[in-house]
């Protein structure tokens, strides 16, 4: 059995050996100081010579354990901080390890490796640290990796994971030494992997971003208790998983009055709850992407402003929405170059791809933002706001005492903006993007409704990333687009709206030019969402199996399965090379409701049912 423990590292202490220098912080020369001054089941306190206080607090969250850890510097003179842990666990036995890989539009992947396949087996005499250390550097914290880790013990059966409540850099390492059992740490990037240092005056206290432990039977129970223990801040307004049209892949960056009309003449009692306006509704130049910063609307494709469109679309039944990027700022804008106002590096504006980023530290940016946001939303009467971010601020950047601390600022405050949103307009309903899934972490999806799972709008492994979304996020919160063309057979309808019935439906598309027969096939899946939802939204998803390994060439299928109670959800997606899996359907259940065909490579089929003899 495990157990907890918590350290840090202190600029100027010695490392540790074994070979590890470079590789690792832990165990340095810092923690011998160290002496335990309090240990209960939910409070563990060190104290070193010098009065450096190290707390751990721990909480029970559901079936899952919030860690809360801070240092408190009761020293009379500064301390420099350059590794601190969020969580730590000591003894933990596992001979597999389960990390979920992210790439754009290719989010969440799962690997699992052995830890020979890691390397990771003691030395013969038990004096080389072995390390597996992995992360995240940036403002965009789903890059490469989610933070998450979760170790198995196949012979024990039993599953161990975490997930790292941090929007910033981030790591986590796997280490072993003296026996065949590991130790597993993981916080904030440390001096070594993220440039970081933080200094605390006398009487200072900093907290590390929380962690999250569950342990289960299986990674199902893991992550499901892991999710569960994830409090988003839902809007009231969007307390009953309503579907969502967005026009982005309807107008392609183009949107105007006119044709958000149409748009919203067509989705007319439908039972769409969120019409949403995507990038191109501000700025001079069609060039939208390079107008980004601003915010002035663009007068030629929506005259008088952006209140008459969201009235329009309100008096249709449905609740505006708006898009904003409103961290960064363009090189088409007039505050490109404000040097006082945007994040440097080195002394200079920071650039990422011609990309700039408003410094959110600045109480001046706060104030535009404010006006050129907040005010837009609340005086044209928007009910849904969609915050994009598509770019990374990298390693780091000036304003702190290190680079890493630098973004970590940065970062905490775009999170407060969040918040101040909220507090000014209360019902607002907000959508986490960041081209995609590069910011869907708990701490950022703890600040909005919804969130974008991926930039995957059309291509064939939506339901792989759908699914894999179950794991890390709630599926209530995962926004799975359906992109309807014209052009579209009976069977790419069927397979596109299936695969929102992995998270939150969100149409896009042709839907003005669907033919009735199109229109049918859509509306039907509508209602098997609706009678779906609540297993979506509180259900536990008791298989993934998925066999496609590529992505862009997906060969076999996918069968997912959620359940609440005694009823169930079964999602099936055919790719190239399939197979039917639907006799993998759970034994002894009564079909309630079925929709698609899922008789062929590229269809898909789905089902609800009722255990006939659950347990009461």
């Amino acid at each position: 059995m495990f157990h907890f423990f918590s350290e840090m590292k202190l600029v100027g202490d010695g490392y540790a050996g074994g070979f590890s220098c470079g590789m690792t912080m832990h165990n340095s020369q810092t923690m011998e100081d160290f002496q335990m001054v309090e240990d209960t089941p939910s409070v563990t306190a060190r104290v070193n010579s010098r009065g450096v206080r190290l707390i751990e607090r721990r909480v029970q969250d559901g079936e899952a354990i919030r860690i809360q850890v801070s240092v408190e510097n009761g020293s009379d003179a500064p301390i420099t901080l350059e590794m601190l842990t969020s969580f730590g666990l000591k003894g933990v036995s596992s001979d597999r390890i389960h990390r979920l890989q992210s790439c754009w539009s290719a989010e969440g992947k799962l690997r699992t490796e052995t830890m020979e396949d890691l390397h990771m087996e003691v030395s013969w005499n038990r004096c080389a640290q072995r390390v597996e250390k992995f992360g995240n550097v940036g403002s965009m914290p789903v890059r490469k990796y989610f933070p998450f880790l979760a170790l198995e013990d196949s012979i024990g059966h039993r599953v161990v994971g975490v997930q790292l409540y941090c929007a910033s850099s981030w790591q986590m390492e796997l280490l072993c030494k003296e026996d065949e059992t590991y130790t597993v740490i993981g916080g904030i990037a440390d001096g070594d992997f993220g440039q970081w240092r933080k200094e605390l005056q006398p009487g200072e206290r900093f907290e590390a971003p929380e962690a999250v432990v569950a342990e289960g039977e299986t990674l199902y129970d893991v992550c499901d208790r892991l999710v569960k223990a994830q409090h988003p801040d839902i809007s009231e307004a969007d307390d009953r998983m309503g579907i969502l049209f967005n026009e982005y892949c309807t107008t392609w960056g183009n949107p105007s009055y006119d044709n958000l009309k149409k748009i919203a003449d067509r989705l007319e009692g439908k039972g769409v709850q969120f019409l949403v306006i995507d990038s191109g509704w501000y700025g001079l130049s069609d060039r939208w992407w390079d107008c980004i910063g601003d915010w002035d609307v663009n007068e030629k494709r929506f005259p008088g402003g952006m209140k008459p469109i969201a009235d329009y679309i309100r008096s249709k039944g449905m609740i505006p929405g708006l898009w904003f990027e409103m961290e960064s700022v363009a090189s088409g804008s007039v505050h490109y170059n404000d040097e006082d106002l945007l994040v440097r590096k080195d002394g200079v504006i920071l650039n990422v791809g011609g990309r700039h980023f408003w410094d959110m530290e600045n109480p001046k940016v706060v104030e535009y933002l404010s006006e050129k946001v907040i005010g837009q939303l609340k005086t044209s009467g928007f009910g849904y706001l969609k915050v994009d971010y598509n770019d990374t601020m990298g390693m780091g950047c000036d304003g702190a005492e290190s680079p890493g601390e630098g973004v970590r600022r940065k970062v905490e405050g775009s999170k407060e903006f969040f918040r101040k949103i909220k507090r000014d307009i209360p019902d607002i309903v907000i959508e986490n993007c960041s081209s995609g899934g590069h910011r869907l972490e708990p701490s950022m999806m703890a600040l909005a409704s919804q969130a974008s799972f991926s930039d995957a709008h059309e291509i064939p492994s939506i339901p792989l990333i759908a699914a894999n979304m179950h794991r890390v996020i709630p599926p209530a919160q995962s926004q799975i687009w359906a992109v309807l063309r014209a052009k579209d057979s009976r069977k790419r309808i069927q397979y596109s709206i299936a695969a929102t019935f992995l998270g939150r439906m969100c149409l896009s598309g042709e839907i003005y030019d669907l033919s009735e027969e199109q229109w049918q096939q859509v509306e039907q899946g509508m209602d098997f969402y609706r009678k779906a939802a609540p297993i979506i939204r509180h259900g536990k998803t008791i298989l993934i199996q998925a066999e496609p390994t590529g992505y862009n060439h997906p060969r076999g299928q996918q069968l997912v399965l959620r359940e609440l109670g005694d009823r169930g959800l079964a999602v099936m997606h055919r790719f190239e090379q399939s197979g039917d899996v639907s006799d993998s359907l759970p034994p002894d259940v009564e079909i309630l409701m079925s929709y698609g065909d899922g008789d062929s490579d590229f269809s898909a089929k789905a089902w609800l049912y009722r255990k006939k003899h659950a347990a009461l």
